[in-house]
């Protein structure tokens, strides 16, 4: 049991949605107790959308939530910033469609929560405790979560590009961990798609300052943060994805060659998993209680 934690004053960031190019601004609130992390869209009569798996609508390049025909896209990047913090209740008031790209990492995410500061509440939250291994495949792809007493992020890649290659990166995951080896990691994407995604309605946002671009040889646009930022920053989405259980998680998690699709493959099989063992322990409780009487 841990205490849920919320940000002690309103701080704001603005800045280009990556595929939307749509300029937004973001504001994050202190929230109550329960709340639980929720965007609110300022454009649009304070519609609310809770971060949670029931509210993703797309997983194209991005993770997406929305109700109704109302969607925000590209969460990942801050809710990762919010889990890795241990925020639990927030309110993410946003004029757009599109949480601005900023860098294409959660740095920025970091600073804004570092500058509101903040506090733990009185209420506590239990956090999802694996009791059993719990996998998800497509192909090759593949994540497993097994029982653990923290959470601990394995994560693997291997991509056919010079400056890529096979990667792996494993950590556990803490503020300042994430702080130090995940956060600054940017985004990343290939010259070659660039047409094709434009053409699809994303990347209309994207540019040299956003996004680690590769041509067929290497980066094209200057020096990498990490010899290994590509792991590190599929490590940043899958920890922002993992906002969309609507809780905290311990477990050891091994990925390979995810993506936001799997991951929200991924979030699901553990609702569902939990969902299955609170059924049976509700059913155990009944069968004791009509045995006792």
């Amino acid at each position: 049991m841990s205490h849920r934690k919320t940000i002690n004053t309103i701080v704001a960031i603005e800045g280009v949605g990556l595929h939307s190019g749509i300029y937004t601004r973001l504001e994050l609130r202190p929230a109550e107790a329960g709340t639980g992390l929720l965007f609110v869209r300022t454009d649009l009569k304070g519609m609310q959308i809770p971060a949670l798996q029931s509210s993703t609508t797309a997983l194209d390049h991005a993770t997406t939530v929305g109700k109704d025909d109302v969607a925000i896209g590209t969460v990942e990047h801050l809710l990762s910033a919010v889990v890795a913090f241990g925020i639990t209740d927030l309110e993410m008031h946003l004029d757009g469609s599109e949480i601005p790209i900023v860098d294409g990492s959660a740095l920025p995410f970091v600073h804004l929560l570092e500058a509101a500061g903040m506090h733990e509440l009185e209420e506590t939250i239990e956090p999802i405790r694996i009791r059993r291994a719990i996998t998800v495949r497509d192909g090759e792809k593949e994540i497993t979560i097994r029982p653990a007493s923290r959470l601990s992020i394995r994560y693997r890649i291997d991509f056919p590009h010079p400056a890529i290659g096979r990667q792996n990166l494993q950590f556990d995951l803490t503020p300042d961990q994430f702080t130090r080896k995940i956060a600054p990691a940017r985004t990343f994407g290939f010259l070659r798609d660039v047409e094709k995604l434009r053409a699809a309605g994303l990347a209309r946002g994207g540019s040299v300052d956003n996004c680690i671009v590769l041509d067929d040889n290497g980066v094209s646009n200057g020096e990498l943060r990490f010899r290994d930022e590509f792991v590190r920053h599929k490590t940043l989405d899958l920890i922002g994805d993992l906002a969309l259980l609507g809780r905290p998680i311990v477990g050891e998690i091994d990925a390979y060659k995810g993506g936001h699709a799997l991951h929200s493959r991924f979030v699901a099989a553990i609702l569902a998993a939990c969902e299955q063992d609170e059924s049976r322990t509700e059913s155990h409780q009944r069968e004791e209680s009509a045995f006792s009487n």
